[in-house]
């Protein structure tokens, strides 16, 4: 799949103009999507790298970690997007190969690893290294969890990962354990909506107590009045605490936009 998209710096919200990664003003990127199937353990995982074909210059690396369906059209636009920015973007498979479309073996999936914290890190784990062995990538790689996928990827920060940030988009916040201090190597950015009925006040406090005790270096941004899923345009309603959110849709993305820059541009 190839499509030409036309990036302009006056996308980029309020992020300071020297800091952007994709100084392509007016030009022409051709953002290729290509299959990548790769392994953890004796899953077989299809994931897709997305990224600009028309530069062959090194540049930090994006994982896109999916929501609850599995590696869907939500997932590959968003990958679509950081690619767009000028990254090379890895959207990960977390449930393995036959699963995506099949609601029971996806909810079974789901249910294994969270049941399983450290199997979760370990298959988010296994994407990070595939993304970071590409060798277009350079000066590092963070993570972008949406749901589930937020989640998973406050638990690889958990964990201790090299990774530069991490960002869990309406994602749990719930710990499977808290994380120690000193060992967060990540930086993270939560992005939250605020009137989320799967993420409850109290996780929204043990959150902020246990990056506080962890001296991580963490933010959180809460979205007044945006439920779960706020960045899934195609729901409206019909799944009960789901509902998509424009305005905090357009906010989380540029506090990511600038969330990145920062890592790796300033």
């Amino acid at each position: 799949m190839v499509e030409c998209v036309r990036g302009h710096l006056a996308e980029v919200g309020g992020c300071p103009r020297r800091v952007l990664f994709a100084a392509l003003v007016g030009g022409v990127m051709t953002i290729v999507a290509e299959p990548v199937v790769y392994n953890d353990e004796d899953v077989v995982l299809d994931g897709v790298v997305v990224r600009d074909a028309d530069s062959a210059t090194t540049r930090p690396g994006v994982l896109v970690v999916h929501g609850g369906a599995g590696l869907d059209e939500h997932a590959r636009g968003q990958a679509r997007r950081y690619a767009e920015l000028g990254y090379v973007v890895l959207a990960a498979d977390m449930y393995g190969r036959g699963v995506l479309g099949d609601r029971q073996r996806t909810m079974e999936s789901i249910s294994a690893l969270r049941a399983d914290p450290g199997r979760l890190v370990q298959r988010t784990q296994a994407a990070v290294d595939v993304l970071a062995s590409l060798s277009l990538i350079g000066r590092g790689v963070a993570a972008v969890g949406y749901c589930f996928g937020g989640m998973a990827v406050l638990e690889l920060a958990r964990a201790g990962a090299s990774v530069a940030g991490v960002v869990s988009v309406h994602g749990s916040l719930r710990a499977s354990r808290s994380a120690r201090s000193g060992t967060m190597q990540a930086r993270i950015l939560v992005c939250h909506g605020g009137s989320d009925p799967h993420v409850s006040q109290a996780d929204v406090v043990d959150f902020v107590e246990e990056m506080t005790v962890a001296e991580a270096d963490w933010q959180l941004n809460v979205y007044g009045g945006a439920m779960h899923g706020f960045t899934h345009d195609t729901d409206t309603g019909q799944t009960p605490g789901v509902a998509y959110d424009p305005t905090a849709d357009a906010r989380s993305r540029a506090a990511i936009r600038c969330f990145l820059a920062d890592l790796f541009h300033a």
